[in-house]
């Protein structure tokens, strides 16, 4: 084979190497510190301040169906986010019911939602995994009011 055919083989192969390396950086970073936010919604989040609870949509909790999702630790500790029948997400990604601002959170991370009469949590392929009290959630796992899902460093608790 002729040296230039050799040497074009070879940068055509660095190249791709490198196109491979800059990916995988790409997809660590965007992991790690998530997608990039413009800095006018930057500012206008900061003016804002931390999320507010969601509040409910009509129709009042059932007896003694669990009426609040209570941050018990972590950076937002005493939140609390009122059931309404509508899925809750966790995540660093702006569009989660609660937002987490964890190293240790995916951007889509986990989703608390109703089933009937109970309550399901599940990992939405998180990098670190959701926990329900020590056991970690492999598919939809039902929810009893008291216990504790954690997510990286923030635990929730369904309470009535």
């Amino acid at each position: 084979m002729p040296e230039l055919v050799v040497l074009v083989i070879k940068l055509a192969f660095l190249a791709l190497l490198w196109l491979f390396v800059l990916a995988a950086v790409r997809t660590v970073r965007l992991d790690i510190f998530g997608p990039r936010v413009p800095r006018a919604a930057r500012r206008a989040s900061r003016e804002r301040g931390a999320p507010p609870p969601v509040a409910p949509r009509g129709g009042k909790p059932k007896g003694r169906a669990p009426r609040e999702l209570l941050v018990t630790a972590g950076a937002l500790a005493g939140t609390r986010v009122r059931l309404d029948g509508s899925s809750i997400t966790l995540g660093r990604d702006g569009s989660s019911t609660l937002v987490l601002t964890d190293d240790y959170v995916s951007n889509h991370h986990a989703r608390i939602y109703p089933s009937g009469e109970r309550w399901l949590v599940e990992d939405l392929g998180s990098t670190n995994g959701t926990y329900l009290g020590d056991a970690k959630v492999t598919g939809p796992t039902p929810i009893r009011p008291g216990s504790q899902v954690r997510v990286g460093r923030t635990t929730v608790e369904l309470r009535r």
